[in-house]
């Protein structure tokens, strides 16, 4: 009892400690709306007052002395350093890239690991294959839920309305002839697992792990132990390597951040701005609205999930890439206490079939494309667009700058122009950091759901004895 007297007042003392930096950082924000909002102060007392309070943040992160902190301290340094010093764009840039290209590393032999020791270390295919339905069962039904209200928000806002044709230096992506069913059926299939994994289909890896493991579970117990046990070393090797490489996260994410201010400005937000809110809006109406409420539903402890998710969600919305959080969130939600079969299974899955944001985004500037080209579409036609984003969707995973690939695609198919998409290019990088982070919140709940629903979870916390609501 003495002990945890101690703690709390450790704690106490550490938020009176806090209080006054965070009325610096207050401070500081007022000053910058003074500056730049009511143009009352000169520029340079702003920029001053920025420094002082990412000072203040910065001793908060050493305080604190966790990653995420330093993440979200790395996100706010790089939109500062990137406004501030915009001549090194492309060196933000590299290092942006070089975290993507640490965590694409992990990625194949993680899922390999992961999904050997969940799969065949139970020798229940039944209840993986229960547990697939029920996973795409939940799937279609969230992202059918986002495509719609991201019809009704663009048509409660009618951002695209009145847009003037705007001129853009930024070429359009190929357009890309939408995947029928039976493509997508065989787009799942791998046909080189090599390829596969240099390629980054996610699903194909998953696809040949469930055979591989499947093929495990028809040897005899003394055949399979070894390359079980070789299996077991893999993923709990790559989990420390996913450690390594999440203590370069800060740099990575703050270089993505400064990159994407350096190059657009923080003038961006002004343009198409009503669509920029609209998306946010509709974003943060899917989380409130349908994923708490889902979440409630499973009795899924919130404060402990938000504990286990923030890292890789934020992750996502500073590298705008599923993938990058990919690692991460396999390893979160597993010290969450869901069950490694589980959490190997649906969390690679629904980076190819739950992508909430994207979808959501996908129906809301489809609409906004009509608008802005003064075409009216008559609700039965965007119904018909609401399900060819349900089949078109499922195959974009992999692909780059997937969402426009998309976008491009369906406009073409619907007879709209183009010009407005190019429109929206201008602060798609804004857009794409809100949906890849929904993308990975959803599918981190996701997890937890299929999780509940199987009963392969434990939410014990070891150190409160804390117990799943």
């Amino acid at each position: 009892m003495e002990q945890t007297n101690t703690k709390a007042a450790a704690a106490k003392m550490t938020l009176r400690e806090q209080l006054p930096v965070w009325i610096v950082v207050g401070v500081a924000l007022f000053i910058n709306f003074l500056a730049y909002g009511l143009h009352i102060l000169p520029d340079v007392v702003a920029s001053i007052a920025r420094w002082v309070g990412l000072a203040g943040l910065a001793y908060l992160s050493y305080r604190r002395g966790s990653i995420t902190t330093w993440i979200l301290f790395a996100l706010v340094l790089g939109a500062e350093v990137g406004h501030t010093f915009p001549g090194g764009a492309d060196w933000y840039n590299v290092l942006s890239k070089v975290f993507i290209k640490l965590i694409k590393t992990v990625v194949a032999p993680l899922l390999f690991g992961t999904l050997l020791v969940g799969i065949a270390g139970h020798s229940d295919m039944k209840a993986v294959g229960r547990m697939g339905i029920k996973a795409l069962i939940y799937f279609e039904i969230v992202t059918t839920i986002a495509l719609v209200i991201g019809l009704a928000a663009i048509n409660f806002t009618k951002a695209g309305v009145g847009l003037p044709q705007m001129p853009s230096s930024e070429s359009l992506p190929e357009v890309r002839k939408p995947m029928t069913g039976p493509e997508i059926v065989l787009h799942t299939f791998p046909e080189n697992i090599i390829k596969s994994v240099s390629e980054g289909e996610i699903l194909q890896i998953v696809v040949f792990c469930l055979l591989f493991a499947f093929a495990m579970t028809l040897v005899s117990p003394e055949r399979r132990r070894p390359f079980l046990t070789f299996a077991e070393s893999l993923s709990e090797i790559m989990f420390k390597f996913t450690n390594i490489i999440m203590h370069f996260a800060p740099f990575g994410v703050g270089g993505a951040i400064a990159y994407t201010v350096a190059k657009l400005g923080l003038g961006v937000f002004a343009n198409l701005g009503m669509l920029l809110l609209t998306l946010y809006g509709a974003l943060i109406v899917f989380i409130l609205g349908v994923l708490l409420p889902i979440a409630l539903i499973f009795r899924i402890p919130l404060r402990r999930f938000l504990k286990y998710a923030s890292e890789p969600v934020t992750i996502a919305f500073a590298t705008t890439s599923s993938e990058a959080a990919l690692p991460k969130a396999l390893e979160n939600m597993e010290k969450m206490g869901v069950s490694r079969r589980v959490v190997a299974f649906v969390l690679p899955t629904g980076l190819s079939f739950n992508l909430d944001g994207s979808t959501l985004y996908l129906s809301l500037a489809a609409i906004f494309v009509a608008q802005a080209a003064n075409i009216q579409m008559s609700t039965g036609a965007q119904i018909t667009m609401l399900l060819t984003l349900m089949l078109t969707t499922k195959g974009i995973a992999g692909v780059s700058r997937a969402s426009l690939v998309i976008l491009t695609g369906t406009a073409a198919s619907f007879g709209l122009p183009d010009w407005p998409i190019a429109a929206i290019l201008g602060i798609d990088a804004l857009m794409d950091m809100g949906r890849t982070a929904t993308n990975t919140l959803g599918n981190c709940l996701a997890t937890a759901i299929v999780g509940q629903w199987e009963g392969e979870t434990n939410f014990t916390d070891p150190e409160s004895g804390d117990i799943k609501v």
